[in-house]
C-alpha cells in the first residue's frame, strides 16, 4: 500500500504462446507441436490442447510422439519470432495501464493500482482482457494480487483472479511451487512434508535460512507483501518519424526542399538526443488528391549532419511528380545505427580530419544516383594466393583497412594466366605476347608461391609457381610465372 491506495498487480501467462502464435496463421485441427532442437535431440517445444490431451508434453523427443500420436501436426518452433510477439501483446497491454513489463518468456506483468475504475472494476478488466485475447486466437491465464508474486501465483496455479483481502489465504492454499523456486528446491521442500505456502509460512525461517538459502524466504515475504519488489516496465524504442502539415499545397522543388530542410532538421535533433545515426531515410510526400510519392534515401554510414543530408535529396525531390499540390510531408530514419557523439577539440584528428567525411559525401552522392551498392573497394584479405589476396566488397558497408601489407611488390593489374612461350627456369630472353614482341631487359625473382591446399582451385592444381619481375626493352614491366611441375611460362599481371 502506498499513498493510502492497495497495490494491484495483473500477470498475464501465455501457456502456449508460441503455438498459438502459429496457430492464428495457419490454423490446424488436429494435434500440433512446435519442436526445437536441444542437445543433439529433436524435442517438443510446445503444444496445443489437442496434442496435450493426446498425452504429449513439452521436453518429449520428437519421435516418440510421433509414435505415440501419429497424427501429430508438427513445425519448426522460432524463439525470436516469439519473442517479438510477446513485445507486441505488450505494447498492446498499455491500453490497461502504463506500467506493464515481461515475466520471463511467456508472460506480462501489469501494474494496475489506480486504472481499473476506468473499466468500471477490476472483474470488469478482466473479463474485457481475457474476452479480446480469447477473440486474438490465444490462450491466457489471469491472476490478480496485491503483489507481483501472488499475481504470478494465481496465473500458474490458481486458475482465478483473487480480490483484495484474499489474498494470503488463497496463497496459503497453493502449492511451494507457486512462489517461483528452483525446481530442486521445490522438490525438496516437498520431501520435507512443506508442500503448500501455508505450510512454509508456518515453518521456522531460521532453519529454512540455513538449508535452503535467502532465496526461499524472499520469494515468500514478496508473495505476501512483506519485502517490495518492483515492476519495471519496458522503455519504449524511439520513433524516428516527424511530420509537417501544410496550410496550403505547394508543387515547386525549391518549395518542397525548404519543407525538407525543417523536417531533417527536427528529426536530426531526435536522432542526436539517443546518440544515434541514420542509415536510410524515407521522404512521404501527399498529395491533395491523397496519392503519396516516397523518396528513399540509402546512405554509406551512419549520419546525422542535416547539412550533409539536405543535398542528397535534391534528385529525387526533383523526379517527384506534385500534382494539384502537396499538403503533408513526412520523414522516417527507417534503419538506425548507433553514433558516439564525437569530441571536439583543436587538435586535428589524425589524417587529415575530414577526410573520411569528405569520401562519405562522395559516395553518397554518387550512390544516389547508381545505387550504393555499385560502388565497391578493395580489400585485403589473408592469403598469399594472388588470386585471392584482396576482397571486392560494397563501399557503403565496409571500412578502408589501411595499408596492403606484402613481402614482395604487386601488380596493381591482375588477370588470368595466360600462356608464353619459353623453356627453363629463367625468364626467356624474347617472347610474344598478345601478339607483341618484347626483350627481357631486367628480370627479378624467383618468388615461390604454394597453392593452399585445403582450398579446390584448378588453376593451381599445376603445384608450385615461381613468378619474376620482368622489365622489357619496349617499356612494359609484366608479372611472369613457372610452373616447375609442368614446365611452362604465364603472364598473370602488369606494373605500372
Amino acid at each position: 500500500m502506498f499513498d493510502g491506495i492497495t497495490r494491484r498487480v495483473v500477470s498475464m501467462w501465455f501457456p502456449r504462446l508460441a503455438s498459438d502464435r502459429v496457430l492464428r496463421l495457419r490454423p490446424v485441427d488436429a494435434p500440433f507441436a512446435l519442436t526445437l532442437r536441444q542437445n543433439n535431440t529433436e524435442r517438443l517445444y510446445c503444444l496445443n490442447d489437442r496434442a496435450e490431451a493426446a498425452g504429449l508434453h513439452r521436453g518429449m523427443p520428437f519421435a516418440d510422439a510421433r509414435a505415440f500420436c501419429p497424427d501429430l501436426h508438427s513445425a519448426p518452433a522460432a524463439p525470436p519470432r516469439d519473442a517479438r510477439f510477446l513485445a507486441m501483446l505488450r505494447r498492446w497491454a498499455t491500453r490497461y495501464c502504463p506500467w506493464v513489463g515481461f515475466e520471463g518468456e511467456d508472460g506480462l506483468v501489469l501494474d494496475i493500482t489506480g486504472s481499473a475504475h476506468l473499466f468500471g472494476d477490476e472483474a470488469a478488466m478482466l473479463t474485457d482482457m481475457h474476452a479480446r485475447l480469447s477473440r486474438a486466437g490465444l490462450t491466457v491465464r489471469l491472476g490478480l494480487g496485491a503483489t507481483r508474486g501472488a499475481a504470478w501465483a494465481f496465473a500458474r496455479f490458481g486458475g482465478a483472479a483473487f480480490r483484495a483481502g484474499g489474498d494470503r489465504d488463497a496463497l496459503g492454499r497453493l502449492p511451494v511451487a507457486a512462489l517461483r523456486l528452483e525446481a530442486d528446491t521445490v522438490t525438496a521442500l516437498e520431501r520435507l512434508g512443506l508442500r503448500t505456502i501455508a505450510d512454509l509460512a508456518a515453518t521456522p525461517r531460521a532453519p529454512l535460512a540455513r538449508r535452503f538459502g535467502p532465496a526461499v524466504l524472499m520469494r515468500l515475504d514478496q508473495a505476501l507483501g512483506a519485502r517490495a519488489e518492483q515492476i519495471a516496465p519496458e522503455a519504449e524504442a524511439p520513433h524516428y518519424g516527424v511530420r509537417l502539415t501544410l496550410p496550403e499545397p505547394i508543387g515547386l522543388v525549391d518549395d518542397v526542399m525548404a519543407g525538407t530542410a525543417r523536417l531533417i532538421d527536427r528529426l536530426c535533433a531526435r536522432l542526436k538526443d539517443n546518440a544515434a545515426g541514420a542509415r536510410v531515410l524515407c521522404l512521404t510526400l501527399r498529395r491533395v488528391d491523397q496519392a503519396s510519392q516516397q523518396v528513399e534515401l540509402r546512405l554509406a554510414s551512419a549520419l546525422r549532419d542535416p547539412a550533409r543530408i539536405l543535398p542528397l535529396f535534391e534528385r529525387g525531390v526533383g523526379a517527384v511528380e506534385a500534382g494539384f499540390g502537396i499538403d503533408q510531408m513526412r520523414l522516417e530514419a527507417t534503419v538506425v545505427e548507433p553514433l558516439a557523439v564525437e569530441q571536439l577539440g583543436s587538435i586535428p584528428r589524425r589524417g587529415g580530419g575530414g577526410g573520411g567525411d569528405r569520401i562519405e559525401d562522395l559516395i553518397n552522392r554518387i550512390g544516389t544516383r547508381i545505387g550504393l551498392e555499385n560502388i565497391r573497394r578493395f580489400l585485403p584479405a589473408d592469403s598469399h594466393i594472388p588470386e585471392r589476396s584482396f576482397l571486392v566488397a560494397p563501399a557503403a558497408w565496409s571500412r578502408s583497412e589501411g595499408a596492403w601489407v606484402a613481402l614482395r611488390p604487386r601488380p596493381p593489374i591482375l588477370f588470368r594466366p595466360e600462356p608464353i612461350a619459353g623453356t627453363g627456369p629463367r625468364p626467356p630472353g624474347q617472347f610474344r605476347w598478345r601478339r607483341m614482341g618484347f626483350d627481357t631487359a631486367r628480370a627479378t625473382g624467383p618468388e615461390r608461391i604454394a597453392p593452399e591446399w585445403w582450398l579446390e582451385d584448378d588453376g593451381w592444381r599445376t603445384g608450385v609457381r615461381d613468378y619474376w619481375h620482368v622489365e622489357t626493352r619496349q617499356g612494359r614491366r609484366l608479372w611472369l610465372f613457372h610452373t616447375p611441375q609442368n614446365p611452362g611460362w604465364f603472364v598473370q599481371g602488369e606494373f605500372a
